[in-house]
């Protein structure tokens, strides 16, 4: 049954990362004013409960694909497709222990381009669990049934484009606003720094 469970899920993740995709693509091809680019960087993530306590932020990476059309002179929408390793350390009673949480995190934000590449940016991300494992005392342990399959968030930053060379730098704070713990009564929330790199092709 928990199996049965696990395969729904995985393929309802399917379905709508493909539906995501889907939308995202067709109003870039309407866009007047489109940029695609790619991007990576650094991630810092903890995972915390209602006290914004629970463990020690853990070291990461992101990776992905990022699209940026123009609303205005002014203001941009900007989807993404990112893949992230998340999680946290915990050290109870002298033992460590790591959770190590994978995500295709989706957020789609508004931003306001100032006139010397500056941009200042927000906006909703919905995230879909890959894989959960944790670490303890030499032992790995699968952790995927015990997370939901599906994070909402939001997200709020800054960037800066250099118009020469089209690259950017990208800084954000990722904060979850939905549990993302599935069997445990403890209410437990992703928290994240991301500062990363981007590459807008054909950038105007």
């Amino acid at each position: 049954m928990k199996e049965r469970k696990s395969k729904t899920n995985k393929n309802m993740r399917i379905y709508l990362i493909t539906l995501i995709i889907a939308v995202v693509a067709t109003n870039a091809l309407q866009a007047q004013h489109l940029n695609i680019g790619i991007k990576g960087g650094l991630n810092m993530y903890n995972v915390v409960n209602e006290n914004n306590n629970y463990g020690d932020p853990i070291a990461g990476f992101h990776i992905g694909l990022v699209s940026h059309f123009h609303l205005n002179d002014q203001f941009a929408l900007q989807p993404e497709l990112v893949f992230s390793t998340q999680g946290s350390n915990n050290t109870n009673d002298g033992l460590n222990s790591k959770l190590n949480l994978n995500y295709i995190n989706v957020p789609v934000s508004l931003q306001y381009m100032f006139d010397n590449g500056f941009r200042l940016f927000a906006g909703p991300q919905l995230s879909f669990l890959v894989g959960a494992k944790s670490y303890s005392n030499n032992t790995e342990l699968d952790r995927t049934d015990d997370f939901n399959g599906i994070d909402f968030g939001a997200v709020l930053g800054m960037s800066y484009i250099n118009p020469d060379s089209n690259l950017g730098i990208d800084v954000r704070y990722n904060l979850g606003l939905s549990e993302i713990n599935e069997t445990s009564t403890v209410s437990i929330y992703n928290r994240g720094i991301q500062l990363g790199l981007f590459y807008l092709f054909n950038h105007k």
